[in-house]
């Protein structure tokens, strides 16, 4: 009986459809619906224990019929994954775009849906460089042997809190920077092209040392956003010759302003980051200030020790923004510049690298592209 009536209906549903709805898929629809209504009536029944004792019935449908005229997809038409979390053996993950995307701590990159762009190292020197080599180790015993300003060169006082220190580091101690610089510029953390999200980029190559600077949230990190690289640690004979120079700067304000306190005038400081710039030949840095250390730092006016090695560069400062009425002064290789105390916040800027200004003996030694590097410490 029951075998019948579901019959019926569907022989009714089908013609009915065949005529008015030709071009549609919704008999199948309808009839499986209907099946599996029967169905699962029958189970319903089944699992209350009616009819639990009788003979297995030819048919596998219920008497009850439903028919729910919302249910109109053929799920038999949809993908087998459609609605469905797709699950992966083995441990592997969904990844869209490359598969060469890199795990850095603390945050899984591969269920990302960008990619983790790859960083072209940037050599610093030419090709061919005998820069390869590393470090004889003779920088840091003669930095060690240094303590007071060389004879005959010309030392400026530029204003309170600010000093000038012309062709402090030697050429020799020049090339040891470079082989130093080039190393860790090539290696995890080293050097890349800084960007913002419109797409601008900064007209320099920039390498981060103790911690990551982010030129897009102007803070400090551990690790880099965009590759999650942390920044090698500063060499300790890079530490000995920005506490040296920051002595001979004292001496040198001592002298001039018979104080009996230098360091109410230019603070000492340890440092513990750097920011390492390389500039081609048609480099700039736009007219800003450096105040993403911390408070104390700032509010104690720690200075920022700036070494310059190769070509020179036309250096703008002043206490406005207005390019303009800035004060300028020439920073050539070997020069170190120290702005502290009240010339902590200055504004200053690289106007324009001078082309083919730095020493021929330096490019001799280290094959160093034409530019100019600088190295900015200061305490966090």
């Amino acid at each position: 009986m029951l075998l019948q009536l579901h019959r019926t209906i569907t022989s009714s549903l089908t013609r009915f459809h065949y005529h008015h709805h030709k071009h549609l898929r919704t008999v199948p629809s309808i009839s499986r619906q209907i099946s599996l209504r029967f169905s699962s009536l029958r189970s319903m029944k089944n699992s209350r224990g009616q009819d639990s004792n009788s003979s297995p019935k030819p048919s596998t449908h219920n008497s009850s019929i439903s028919y729910d005229p919302a249910v109109k997809t053929d799920e038999s038409l949809l993908p087998t994954q459609f609605g469905k979390k797709r699950k992966h053996s083995n441990g592997e993950r969904l990844q869209l775009g490359q598969s060469n995307s890199k795990h850095v701590a603390g945050t899984d990159f591969a269920d990302c849906s960008e990619v983790l762009p790859e960083v072209k190292p940037f050599d610093m020197c030419l090709s061919g460089s005998r820069s390869t080599a590393t470090s004889t180790g003779c920088l840091n015993e003669k930095w060690n042997e240094m303590g007071h300003i060389v004879e005959g060169t010309e030392q400026r006082v530029l204003r309170p809190g600010m000093v000038l220190l012309k062709r402090y580091i030697t050429l020799s101690e020049q090339v040891e920077i470079v082989k130093k610089c080039r190393v860790l510029g090539l290696g995890q953390g080293g050097f890349y092209q800084p960007g913002y999200q419109d797409g601008a980029k900064l007209r320099l190559q920039m390498m981060c040392l103790g911690l990551n600077w982010d030129p897009e949230t102007r803070k400090y990190k551990e690790q880099r956003v965009f590759d999650g690289s942390k920044a090698p640690a500063i060499p300790h004979e890079f530490s000995l010759l920005v506490k040296r120079a920051i002595q001979d700067a004292h001496a040198l304000i001592k002298k001039e302003y018979k104080v009996s306190n230098v360091e109410d005038i230019l603070p000492s400081m340890s440092p513990n980051i750097c920011i390492v710039n390389f500039y081609t030949t048609r480099g700039r840095l736009g007219h800003h200030q450096d105040r993403d250390e911390s408070r104390e730092s700032l509010l104690k006016g720690l200075p920022v020790v700036s070494l310059s090695v190769g070509d020179s560069a036309e250096f703008l400062y002043g206490d406005q923004r207005n390019v303009d009425k800035a004060e300028k002064v020439l920073l050539e290789s070997g020069d170190v510049l120290i702005f502290g105390g009240k010339s902590r916040h200055i504004f200053h800027s690289v106007a324009s690298i001078i082309p083919k200004s730095a020493p021929r003996a330096l490019y001799e030694e280290t094959s160093l592209r034409p530019g100019r590097v600088n190295l900015t410490f200061r305490q966090f």
